[in-house]
């Protein structure tokens, strides 16, 4: 995979495989009980402005940050498809004003048994920002 140039200086911050049970799917059986959903997500922030000068929490992005906003979009209700998880999930992570690029990746374990998951991945990046006054 090439590495967009954006992204160079940029550390990457990642969580793998954070199960959680989510209403999710199309099919009626699936709306019956929550399925096991695992995410592996990475975020790209510049070192420039993350790179702990004092080695304190608030000088990154906090894994915390992460954690909670998939809690909080799998209790917000059924979900029907994986690609509107991961889309909405992203959107969230990429809100987060150090946060230039993510990858959000879900797989159910559980859906064939020949498999050993179904899933979706999606990669995003921020256009950069230009400045007022600035040469385009």
């Amino acid at each position: 995979m090439t590495i967009p140039t954006p992204l160079v200086d940029c550390r990457r911050i990642f969580l793998r495989s954070l199960t959680r049970k989510v209403s999710i799917g199309i099919h009626d059986f699936e709306r019956a009980a929550p399925q096991t959903i695992i995410f592996d997500i990475d975020l790209y922030v510049p070192l420039a402005a993350t790179s702990p000068r004092r080695d304190q929490l608030e000088e990154v992005v906090d894994y915390d940050f992460v954690r909670s906003e998939v809690s909080q979009l799998v209790a917000r209700g059924h979900i029907a498809l994986q690609e509107t998880l991961c889309d909405e999930l992203l959107d969230a992570l990429l809100s987060h004003p150090q946060v230039v690029a993510a990858r959000v990746s879900t797989r159910k374990p559980d859906v064939y048994e020949d498999c050993e998951a179904v899933g979706v991945e999606v990669f995003r990046y921020k256009a950069p920002s230009i400045s007022p006054g600035s040469a385009a």
